[in-house]
């Protein structure tokens, strides 16, 4: 698989169990996971099992439709950007959001080196 291959396995599944099966399957435990400053799950966090703890685990617990609507790709070389929109409603407050997002993806041999995300973290904070 080319790298924009493998960014788009991870959010174009059929389901959102198919889409962590194809990030667990190219995450190794070296990588770093880093969520944006500001963001309610902010940290980088490194291999699959701390990221799907830190990050997907609570994604899971404190939202109800929580999405992120990629708008495209651009992908050069080992680098992967993919942008658009999250989206969700928050489980304690009743309210709903959409922020600007994009990800930035870097990969080496088949396999994710980094993650980092950018984006509207005070629009997400403010409805938590």
């Amino acid at each position: 698989m080319i790298n924009l291959d493998i960014v788009k396995s991870t959010y174009e599944g059929k389901t959102s169990e198919e889409n962590g099966k194809n990030l667990k399957r190219y995450i190794t435990n070296e990588t770093q996971w880093t969520e944006a400053a500001g963001f309610p799950y902010a940290g980088t966090y490194q291999g699959f099992d701390e990221i799907e703890k830190k990050v997907f685990v609570r994604l899971g617990c404190e939202w109800n439709g929580y999405n992120f609507a990629v708008e495209d790709y651009v992908a050069a070389g080992d680098k992967v950007f993919a942008y658009g929109s999250y989206s969700g409603t928050n489980k304690a407050t009743g309210k709903f959001f959409k922020a600007r997002v994009a990800h930035l993806w870097i990969l080496k041999e088949g396999k994710i080196i980094s993650f980092e995300q950018f984006v509207d973290s005070k629009t997400v904070s403010d409805v938590m």
